[in-house]
């Protein structure tokens, strides 16, 4: 039975990870974000909360861009010390041996392993509460054709989706997951 309580409930899982890519200055991070969204389809418009002690943060203030990348449940690893460890201790990309290329809209890290990937221009960032939400036009998309159908639905023959459960564990969106569809009337 549904009751009151008095202590913050935290129920946005499970969701999709994103993991996010910035670059200042010579120096680069990714980290993992379970807290973004699609603002806008046109112009496209997305954002992330970040907040203000992770080393992500100050990066994407600076350069005023960064990038939104979606991987596989193959690298469920990655994605939970992308965001478990910090830049401030090193080159995270090296010791989590992920590879990437330069954006071409910006000058971050674009992750080679990524399915869907977008560039974004910092366009706004406001403070609520604990986190800052930025806010970036996508200027560049990056898509693996051949992980999605020609309906532009994820194929599950060919990706496995990681959805972050909390407390470091995954559920897993594939070809095995029960799916259903309505029909529109």
């Amino acid at each position: 039975m549904l009751k009151q309580t008095k202590t913050t409930v935290m129920h946005s899982y499970p969701g999709m990870v994103a993991l996010v890519t910035a670059q200042w200055n010579g120096t680069k991070n990714i980290m993992a974000a379970g807290w973004h969204t699609y603002i806008s389809y046109e112009p496209p418009i997305y954002g992330v909360a970040i907040g203000e002690e992770r080393f992500t943060h100050h990066l994407i203030k600076e350069s005023k861009e960064f990038a939104i990348q979606f991987v596989s449940a193959d690298h469920a690893n990655a994605i939970l010390k992308a965001g478990t460890e910090t830049g401030a201790n090193g080159d995270k990309f090296q010791k989590l041996g992920i590879s990437f290329i330069s954006g071409v809209t910006i000058k971050c890290p674009i992750l080679t392993d990524a399915y869907v990937a977008y560039e974004c221009k910092l366009i706004d960032v406001n403070t609520y509460g604990d986190h800052d939400f930025f806010v970036g036009e996508i200027t560049g998309f990056h898509r693996d054709d051949e992980k999605f159908t020609e309906e532009g639905l994820p194929n599950f023959e060919k990706l496995n989706i990681p959805l972050y459960l909390g407390r470091s564990k995954f559920l897993v969106a594939d070809n095995n997951t029960k799916q259903i569809s309505h029909k529109h009337s």
